[in-house]
């Protein structure tokens, strides 16, 4: 449901804001590839390529149509609950910062490893998982059925499983092309952003969201 202004006029969530902002990158990716990935994909600062807009513009950069349509769906499905629980603004702050947050942790893995310095990273997938492990933390019991493999588990879990397939596949690098220190990073941030706001909610006697 759009949230209302002070002045009544309906207000388009900021979740369908981003997904709308994620599609027409996309779009405009397919339109002139060469010059979207070069541009506005986040390069290593000591590259040729790297531009100062670049750990903002990546976050609206995709490799491909499934690459954006399981985040876009993703944003779209827990998004919308987080907004409507913590706010249009609260909402904007966890979903930016956690995408610069990711992409402090992949420029930290390539400070790490130079063999990896020249391949740029895309995507929304370390926002995502912060907006998911917010949802988590807001609703840790709801009941949440995977794509693949069909399995029904709560969000609690699913959280934790996912945090904990990135650690173990980063850790060994059994999958090669993700940057999923990227995705921990975002997902950090948003359990940190979480926790915080709740703590200052709790300490004003007010505990209207967040449960553990």
């Amino acid at each position: 449901m759009p949230y209302v202004q002070d002045d009544n006029r309906p207000q388009l969530p900021m979740t369908m804001h981003l997904i709308i902002i994620n599609v027409l990158v996309y779009l405009a990716t397919k339109v002139s590839p060469q010059f979207m990935y070069q541009n506005f994909s986040l390069f290593y600062p000591t590259t040729p390529w790297f531009k100062v807009w670049q750990p903002l513009s990546y976050m609206f950069m995709h490799g491909g149509f499934w690459h954006i349509f399981f985040n876009m769906y993703s944003l779209y499905i827990f998004g919308k609950a987080v907004e409507q629980i913590i706010g249009r603004q609260r909402f904007t702050i966890l979903y930016f910062a956690a995408g610069f947050a990711a992409a402090a942790a992949q420029l930290g893995v390539q400070a790490l490893d130079p063999a990896i310095q020249g391949v740029p990273t895309v995507g929304a997938s370390g926002c995502v998982y912060g907006v998911i492990v917010a949802f988590a933390m807001i609703f840790p019991e709801a009941r949440l059925t995977l794509i693949f493999p069909p399995v029904t588990l709560s969000a609690k879990w699913m959280a934790i499983i996912f945090i904990g397939i990135e650690l173990f596949t980063g850790v060994t690098g059994t999958q090669a092309g993700v940057a999923h220190f990227a995705h921990l990073g975002g997902a950090l941030i948003g359990w940190l952003l979480i926790w915080w706001w709740y703590k200052r909610n709790k300490n004003n006697n007010n505990r209207s969201y967040v449960h553990y």
